[in-house]
């Protein structure tokens, strides 16, 4: 998982930057070019390319024709790789870890990255805190005398720290348990909450 998952990185990595590369070209590109084949969605914009067959006689539309279309060239095969990786990992994560894909908000490739590192470190793991420490989350005591305060842990797995804050973002979005749970310990709510008390 975690080899599949190194691979899919560097993917979304080229195939972004194709993208952007493509769309950088469109915007300095003629303005019938631009309106002809500059469009909000990515996949849209790279069809509208991969159709163009020729913009003009001159040598700076032909040369424009040919570098749009062999960004596209670049984009499409790389979006074909990433649906391959997406598959593996979906098939892995779900034969693998059934109950951890079960639960609300964890994808294959979060549980890939938690898979990888649980699976990297099976001594380390004797209780949840033992996890968060592994992953990054869990906060560390920065306390001075009187004051009594954490820090933000920086250390741990960084992947496994991204897939636990995606997963907690996705929660706090779409989960009712979750978007409760953070309306309680939000300070507004808890101000709020000290308001109707009194």
């Amino acid at each position: 998982m975690r080899t599949i998952s190194v691979a899919r990185r560097s993917a979304v990595k080229a195939k972004t930057q194709a993208i952007n590369q493509l769309r950088a070209i469109l915007v300095s590109a003629p303005q019938e070019v631009r309106e002809r084949l500059l469009k909000a969605m990515a996949d849209q914009c790279v069809a509208a390319c991969a159709r163009l067959r020729q913009l003009g006689e001159t040598p700076l539309l032909e040369r424009l024709t040919k570098t749009l279309r062999l960004l596209t060239k670049r984009w499409l095969p790389l979006t074909a790789e990433l649906k391959e990786l997406d598959a593996a990992l979906e098939q892995l994560t779900t034969q693998f870890a059934p109950h951890l894909r079960e639960q609300f908000g964890v994808g294959p490739q979060t549980a890939a990255m938690l898979i990888a590192v649980a699976g990297d470190n099976p001594e380390r793991l004797r209780s949840e805190a033992a996890l968060a420490a592994l992953c990054g989350v869990n906060p560390l005591p920065a306390s001075s005398r009187k004051t009594i305060r954490h820090r933000l842990n920086r250390s741990g797995d960084r992947q496994a720290n991204n897939a636990l804050w995606t997963i907690a973002m996705v929660r706090m979005r779409s989960e009712p348990r979750t978007r409760a749970y953070i309306q309680r310990r939000s300070p507004r709510a808890c101000l709020t909450n000290k308001f109707i008390v009194a």
